[in-house]
């Protein structure tokens, strides 16, 4: 039998379809194994060796006190810019049309530089023909440390092999880049730059600061509180954890055998993950490559689990639950969410913040992570 009326029958499906597409679905087994780790289920195998190797320099005794910035290539750097304002709260403080500068909060600073779209890689066949390309990519980011002396900086950076680039501003910033192992830019710096401007001295020009892209929605009213984590990808995790220590006094909490949580001071985090050089597959043809941040992990005041998931779903926004080891969302040592920006760049919002941060590895890690 015909319905009554095939056109609301026709537009409740197409609603219900609708609805379904934007509900938070739980992340598949694949992305869940790889916020967990390879090694999670295979602790002692020769592929998941967790031995230290030896140092690859001995440390330096700085100390990374601030975030300076996170600098990001994109496609359309103003969209990205209103889409962070409306969804995560940050702060525009400058748009000259090829440059974004943005603050979150006082702690940490993105510059979104713009470049052709087609200077991004094809994107691969996709399932969903309707998914977002990826016109966005971390560049680099930089840090301050303490002590500071610019000589004594560069000294100490040639002595173990790197080759610094100064780049200073000629108004008291210094700041030297240079490459990690998989030759990822880092710049290191004297605090008197970006995270210098966040603070008072510019609050008049952020306020006055427009951009030429009108909001994507309504504000949802949170703020980013937390840098919960880089995931970096590396080809070989152990070296890049033991550069990264040594060189800007980062923690290790624990190592999983394919990847490390690294306590950045009182900055934020970062998952260093990758090929493990005990593996006895490791370095051959097919290879993990390195110096890829894949995704960022923001945690946002005030969170509310059911909340934070409608208030995604009201604005359209395509999101999956990560709880990292598959826990039931509202019982999992973990909670966060992933969705995607304008420019296609993968964005994890989390409950985590400074005195959660550990949640994480306590989540992934059947042993109590090892903070040192």
């Amino acid at each position: 039998m015909s319905p009554r009326h095939p056109t609301r029958a026709r537009h409740s499906a197409m609603r219900t379809a609708l609805l379904s597409a934007l509900s938070c679905a739980a992340v598949a087994a694949p992305a869940s194994a790889t916020a967990q780790g390879r090694c999670i289920r295979a602790y002692g195998t020769p592929a998941c060796n967790t031995d230290p190797i030896k140092p690859v320099f001995e440390r330096t005794g700085w100390r990374t006190t601030a975030l300076s910035h996170i600098a990001f290539r994109v496609a359309e750097p103003q969209k990205e810019a209103a889409f962070y304002t409306a969804l995560m709260g940050w702060t525009l403080r400058s748009d000259d049309g090829t440059k974004v500068v943005m603050d979150m909060g006082d702690w940490g600073t993105a510059v979104f530089t713009k470049v052709p779209a087609e200077s991004f890689p094809a994107p691969p066949t996709r399932r969903n023909a309707a998914a977002v390309p990826v016109h966005a990519v971390v560049d680099g980011y930089g840090f301050d440390i303490e002590p500071w002396n610019a000589k004594a900086v560069e000294a100490e950076l040639r002595k173990r092999g790197m080759s610094p680039v100064a780049d200073n501003d000629g108004k008291g910033y210094e700041s030297f880049h240079v490459k990690d192992p998989d030759g990822f830019d880092l710049q290191i710096g004297n605090g008197k730059g970006y995270t210098k401007a966040r603070h008072a001295a510019f609050a008049a020009a952020r306020a006055a600061a427009k951009s030429s892209a009108p909001a994507p929605f309504e504000s949802t009213g949170w703020q980013t509180v937390w840098l919960d984590h880089f995931s970096f990808g590396a080809a070989n995790y152990k070296s890049s954890v033991s550069f990264y220590v040594n060189l800007l006094g980062w923690s290790p909490t624990y190592d999983e055998g394919s990847q490390n949580e690294l306590m950045m001071g009182d900055v934020g985090d970062i998952i260093i993950r990758g090929g493990n050089p005990f593996d006895p597959a490791f370095g051959q043809p097919g290879g993990r490559a390195g110096g890829r941040i894949d995704h960022i992990s923001f945690g946002i005041s005030p969170w509310d689990t059911d909340g934070v998931k409608a208030e995604l779903e009201k604005r359209g926004l395509v999101c999956t639950i990560d709880t990292s080891d598959g826990a039931e969302i509202h019982v999992a040592q973990y909670k966060s969410y992933h969705t995607t920006t304008p420019n296609g760049y993968n964005l994890q919002i989390s409950y985590n913040t400074h005195d959660t941060r550990l949640n994480l590895a306590i989540a992934v890690n059947p042993r109590r992570p090892n903070v040192k």
